[in-house]
């Protein structure tokens, strides 16, 4: 039956089937699951809480065998949940992802391709809309930077890489050490308690607001960690738990940025103009990352803990994910800014809660599918104007369509021709910024250089696909080369590959053209956001 409202009402259809594909099952059903606690009916409106963090990269923990343990309780609660294994990012940049991450729509559709560019977004209905229309309480705890503000929800409280945001004559001894590391590395522990650490404060004040809450009224609590993200600093104990001689070795290293393109040594040579310590400090940098995952994870497992009165009186979901990733020294670099690596769009996503089966699940996801799974677990029709797919039914261990989650496709770019070594003014390097009446400066990786142009990665299989706008393709087998060093594309046994991959990339732009505006005819649309039954993918 298809049902139909006018204007921007949800419109949605359920198909009882799925039409069978030709090389892959119609869909996947996931044997029944060993649960722990409660089953949640699918008509009960359970707490959600999202957990996000900025710029982690989602091999460095030991589910995914890295050989230090840095977030052991995440990976207990991936153990007891789903944890997806190949979930990526819209974007490898904080505004875009977070934009599609809150609207389920990718940046091409949204609009904003840069992180200065919050308030040209192009939302659509956003999830804190569709949570208060649900009856949800609403609150946004930790980094926000996206258009939303703190008329969208009934408790807002934002930090950012410096701290909390108020005025800075109200900062604290511990936010103007943070704005005068100039998001470099710290060499030394950081010199103020963990009581002080955004992470710590943010989970507080979570807690503070969640316990206030009614029983029978559900959540929605978005707990934002600005961290891994540089400036890369901790305290003790966590500084010292990972040294850097106990690091693994650093592959790729810098000899394997010599094969990359100009970004990558762009990127490079304004982080030393802008720290003439930058190479040498990567150590150190590396193993403060890796202080801060545990801290964080320290964190979550706190504000797991101090949810778990509320747990017990009404069903919850809880999801942890990132906006994208960091290079953690890979290439010789920090931080993220040139193109689409896997160490950049790959991104963490551990889904745990009642009737959430036990599952290593290798769909291939994307955060914009976020936005749909919450509306679907709040009993909420998909907004017309969102693109991604929901993952309840995969995360029940229900049916779901295998085709549709084949593949997965990452924006990046703000458009312009690309820059070049000969665009360079030889007076001034764009993403250096000199702060006023200061002469340290500060660095932006995310400059003119490394974001113009235009840049497409499809990920399917074993393959991944790079393709500029320029016209240059890159292919690679992520199997045997996982961070992406040698070009396949000109090999002669690869053609079926090429066709594939390519007709992926069809698909996906097409898809991710922006649905919006809708003026008066009726939309088919499947509940879920799925394509696949209803078309013939490549395999």
């Amino acid at each position: 039956m298809l049902t139909c409202w006018r204007w921007y009402s949800p419109l949605s259809a359920h198909f009882p089937h799925c039409a069978a594909l030709p090389c892959v099952p119609a869909c996947v059903a996931i044997p029944p699951p060993t649960t722990k606690g409660a089953t949640m009916a699918h008509n009960e409106r359970p707490d959600i809480v999202l957990v996000i963090t900025d710029q982690q990269r989602a091999d460095h923990c030991a589910r995914e065998g890295f050989p230090l343990d840095t977030t052991p309780f995440m990976d207990a609660l991936a153990q007891d949940g789903a944890c997806f294994d190949r979930a990526y990012t819209t974007a490898p940049l904080c505004c875009p992802a977070r934009t599609s991450l809150f609207t389920g729509r990718y940046p091409s559709a949204h609009r904003v391709v840069e992180n200065s560019a919050a308030e040209l977004a192009v939302p659509g209905e956003n999830l804190f809309a569709v949570a208060r229309r649900a009856g949800y309480a609403t609150a946004m705890v930790g980094k926000n930077h996206t258009w939303l503000s703190a008329s969208d929800v009934d408790y807002w409280d934002e930090f950012s890489h410096e701290g909390r945001v108020v005025p800075e004559s109200e900062w604290t001894a511990f936010e103007q050490w943070l704005h005068d590391l100039r998001h470099r590395t710290a060499i030394q522990a950081t010199p103020f308690p963990v009581e002080e650490q955004n992470q710590f404060r943010i989970v507080s004040r979570a807690l503070a607001w969640a316990n206030q809450q009614p029983a029978d009224k559900p959540l929605l609590l978005v707990v934002s960690f600005p961290e891994p993200h540089n400036p890369y600093q901790v305290p003790e104990p966590w500084f010292s738990l990972f040294p850097p001689d106990s690091l693994p070795p650093l592959f790729p290293d810098a000899n394997d940025r010599a094969n990359q393109s100009f970004a990558w040594h762009y990127l490079h040579d304004i982080g030393v103009e802008s720290d003439p310590n930058y190479d040498h400090h990567i150590a150190r940098a590396r193993a403060n990352y890796c202080g801060m995952l545990r801290l964080i994870d320290d964190q979550v497992k706190r504000l797991h803990e101090g949810l778990a009165h509320r747990h017990q009186q009404r069903a919850r979901l809880l999801a942890i994910t990132a906006d994208h990733g960091d290079y953690v020294g890979a290439f010789g670099l920090l931080r993220k800014g040139a193109e689409i690596p896997e160490m950049l769009a790959r991104i963490p996503l551990i889904v745990s809660g009642d009737g959430i089966v036990q599952q290593r699940q290798h769909a291939f996801v994307s955060l914009a599918d976020m936005m749909p799974t919450f509306c679907e677990a709040m009993a909420q029709p998909l907004p017309l104007s969102v693109q991604g797919r929901s993952l309840l039914p995969m995360l029940r261990g229900e049916s779901w369509p295998e085709a549709e989650f084949a593949s997965v496709y990452i924006e990046q770019g703000f458009g312009g021709l690309p820059y070049t070594a000969d665009d360079i003014p030889m007076h001034s390097h764009p993403g250096i910024m000199w702060d006023d009446g200061e002469n340290i400066p500060r660095l932006d990786e995310l400059n003119a250089i490394t974001q113009s142009g235009r840049h497409r990665k499809i990920r399917s299989g074993d393959w991944s696909l790079f393709a500029s706008m320029t016209g240059e393709f890159r292919l690679f087998n992520i199997a045997d080369d996982p961070f992406e060093l040698h070009n396949r594309w000109n090999d002669p046994t690869l053609s079926d590959v090429r066709s594939t991959m390519l007709q992926w990339l069809a698909i996906w732009q097409m898809r991710a053209e922006d649905p919006l505006p809708i003026k008066a005819y009726c939309r088919k649309t499947d509940p879920h956001g799925y394509l696949a039954p209803y078309a013939e993918f490549p395999c």
